[in-house]
């Protein structure tokens, strides 16, 4: 019997699937599970940062529904957390080349946390708190950018981040 990847066993820990059109030139993925706790029968918290998937930050609650398979599909995000989430790339040739731990000790001082996608591919998803000095990470992220140590993409941003 193949182990189940939907739940993690002692953790209270569910996978939730989001389904999204992929972007031309970019990972050709059309779907991404990420974890989350159980809220109600079909509502969850996500508990990881997304890299693919836009408009949904760690913290939100997301609504769902189960397929005949048992695999949990997200319908709406129905709660915000106030949390952003920032992905970051460095670029090869810049002066981090391809080390995403470069990248995650840039963040550091704010206490960000984040995941990266892989050692190939070292692009790397930030979970940015509401409480967080937006305006300093926004001031990192495009000084970053253009210093040519990275590019970065807002998949989920608040009214807070917007006016940082």
């Amino acid at each position: 019997m193949a182990p189940d990847r939907t739940t993690r066993d002692g953790q209270g820990m569910v996978k939730i699937m989001f389904r999204f059109v992929p972007r031309e030139g970019w990972l050709p993925y059309d779907t991404e599970g990420l974890w989350a706790r159980l809220v109600t029968a079909d509502t969850a918290r996500v508990a990881n940062v997304p890299f693919l998937q836009d408009g949904v930050a760690e913290g939100d609650v997301v609504r769902f529904t189960t397929d005949d398979d048992g695999v949990r599909w997200s319908v709406e995000r129905v709660e915000a957390s106030g949390n952003c989430t920032i992905r970051v790339l460095p670029l090869p040739d810049g002066p981090l080349g391809r080390s995403a731990r470069a990248v995650h000790e840039k963040f550091a001082p704010f206490g960000l946390g984040g995941e990266t996608f892989s050692a190939e591919f070292p692009f790397v998803a930030l979970t940015v708190p509401a409480d967080t000095d937006l305006g300093a990470v926004k001031v990192l992220l495009e000084s970053g950018e253009t210093e040519g140590w990275w590019a970065f993409e807002e998949g989920c941003i608040t009214d807070a981040w917007r006016d940082a």
